[in-house]
């Protein structure tokens, strides 16, 4: 059975295919081919943006069969900037913060040369309260913002990463490009158009001009693309801001973002962009064996506070 998330009017929530029957891995790809039909999983998620699937009782040891049918070549989380566990192939924890925290609405990898087009969200463990995903319609999220903010965006930003070589604040360049081999790094870097320099101390130090937005391949629909908010003190909330601002320079900061000119992005435009997102999300409520799969551009995702032992797997594909 498929139908429309409960209460949807003219806000884009999420579509839900229930398992009709026994579930299982098998009933499951019964079911996605059916809806999708002769034009295929791709074509479906295009229009659809968002489709939860629940009821077909996925368990752990069920998941990779069912994400190499959803994902069939997914990626490593290379570049990544936020804290994550690989726990199998390419398989990864959702982001590793503490859960009393709300973690903003971002697409995955925006502020990379290259991102996921496709996310897959499992629910291996529910929370006790709370930990809804919020998804947000990014076209939404671009047209709530005010004009003057998004002309202030239109050449787009600049992103600097500090990566440790081990120990300080923030990732490592180690893990954030899952390799030990300086070499290997640089290659990356080259490929992706960024500058970089190491450190005596042993650190690398990135710069990346990005968009702020981007149009979706098959749709041309424009969206909200980029990571300002997360990466700016400000998005941090005010005492955060604070307690980094006294201990390190904005240039030594893990992450830090500019408008693309390396002029100051005011905290203003920050704290709109985040506040106006997390107000237009829709929160998905998780239940233990739920699969969500988006598109990545077309949608962005966060995190509600929660109590629990949460646990929820993310894969990514190009």
């Amino acid at each position: 059975m498929q139908t429309a998330a409960e209460g949807q009017t003219d806000v884009w929530a999420p579509w839900v295919i229930a398992a009709d029957g026994a579930g299982g891995p098998d009933r499951l790809a019964g079911q996605l081919a059916e809806a999708a039909g002769e034009e295929g999983l791709e074509r479906l998620l295009t229009e659809r943006k968002g489709i939860l699937l629940r009821g077909f009782g996925i368990t752990a040891q069920d998941l990779d069969g069912v994400l190499d049918l959803l994902l069939p070549n997914r990626l490593a989380y290379v570049h990544g900037n936020s804290p994550r566990t690989k726990v199998g192939g390419n398989v990864y924890t959702s982001t590793e913060y503490p859960q009393e925290f709300t973690i903003s609405m971002h697409n995955e990898m925006s502020y990379a040369h290259q991102w996921p087009s496709r996310l897959a969200f499992y629910c291996e463990r529910a929370a006790t309260t709370g930990g809804a995903t919020p998804v947000l319609d990014a076209a939404l999220w671009l047209g709530s913002l005010d004009a003057e903010v998004r002309e202030a965006f239109r050449d787009g930003v600049r992103y600097v990463q500090n990566l440790h070589d081990g120990y300080g604040l923030g990732k490592s360049w180690q893990a954030t490009f899952e390799t030990q081999e300086r070499g290997e790094v640089e290659a990356f870097l080259a490929g992706a158009g960024a500058d970089w320099t190491w450190k005596a101390d042993g650190g690398l130090r990135v710069g990346q001009l990005r968009p702020a937005t981007v149009r979706h391949p098959l749709t041309g629909t424009e969206v909200w693309f980029n990571q300002a908010d997360q990466w700016h003190p400000a998005g941090l909330g005010d005492e955060t801001a604070a307690r980094l601002a006294a201990i390190l320079a904005p240039d030594e900061l893990p992450q830090s973002v500019t408008f693309a000119d390396g002029s100051p992005i005011p905290a203003a435009y920050v704290e709109q962009i985040r506040d106006r997102g997390l107000e237009n999300a829709v929160d998905v409520d998780w239940c233990e064996g739920d699969l969500l799969l988006i598109d990545n551009v077309l949608l962005a995702h966060g995190r509600r506070p929660f109590t629990g032992s949460r646990r929820v797997l993310v894969a990514m594909s190009g």
